[in-house]
């Protein structure tokens, strides 16, 4: 069954019609299974209880001594947490480049998010590194923890080693019997398809869904830069 409307466009062929409602029926059929998939993961039975009420660095202004602590990341009437786990090793020179195009385009929504949830981002490397790199990047609104005197990142997932991280997006939601862990990314940890990376966060994020409009597409060789300015130089 073909989907049909009235729409049309200057110039298109009906080739290009014909073509164009047989994705927009795979469009349709898109849409359903995403939320078919949402309303799964929001039915997902209640995960394990927090294995410990963390204590992050959190900066000058993160509350007693510029700590705080994981029970405290929750907003009175907000009882959803989600946490991002940014590729920064406190070995690493500089942190990781997917990670970081994502938190510039996470950091403008989270004055939005944050009507609705509790969200913040979490490294390995210690605090004023990930201050500094959040100034250059002009990331204003996105809460910054460092993870590195406590165990959080190696006890879910998001770590290999404390050289080696891992780029996991986490759920956890508090309610009367206490905060649990209800959802990880974890096509990260499944082998990708043929030609693909893990794409674990494509959904959310809108490099990537921008570039799949375009005949180019995401291409297979290119991927976010912590700095253009030499590419754009040489372009010149």
């Amino acid at each position: 069954m073909t989907t049909r409307h009235d729409v049309r466009f200057p110039g298109e062929s009906i080739e290009y019609r014909e073509a164009r409602n047989a994705l927009l029926d795979a469009e349709l059929a898109l849409r359903r299974q995403i939320e078919k998939v949402a309303e799964m993961r929001r039915a997902l039975p209640p995960g394990g209880n927090l294995k410990q009420d963390y204590v992050f660095d959190a900066g000058p202004a993160g509350g007693s001594g510029g700590s705080v602590r994981f029970s405290d990341l929750f907003a009175p009437g907000r009882d959803s947490l989600v946490i991002y786990n940014f590729m920064y090793a406190p070995s690493a020179g500089h942190p990781c480049p997917m990670c970081t195009a994502f938190i510039d385009s996470l950091d403008g929504a989270v004055r939005h998010l944050e009507r609705r949830i509790n969200i913040a981002l979490v490294a390995k490397a210690p605090y004023d590194r990930l201050a500094d790199l959040a100034k250059s990047r002009g990331w204003t609104h996105i809460r910054l923890l460092s993870s590195l005197s406590n165990n959080f990142n190696n006890d879910y997932n998001a770590e290999q080693s404390p050289d080696v991280q891992r780029p996991v997006m986490s759920v956890f939601t508090r309610s009367d019997d206490g905060i649990r862990h209800t959802y990880s990314t974890e096509l990260l940890f499944l082998p990708p398809d043929e030609g693909q990376n893990h794409r674990h966060i494509d959904t959310m994020w809108p490099l990537w869904n921008v570039l799949d409009l375009v005949p180019e597409g995401r291409g297979t060789d290119w991927y976010p830069s912590l700095d253009y300015s030499a590419a754009m130089t040489e372009a010149d």
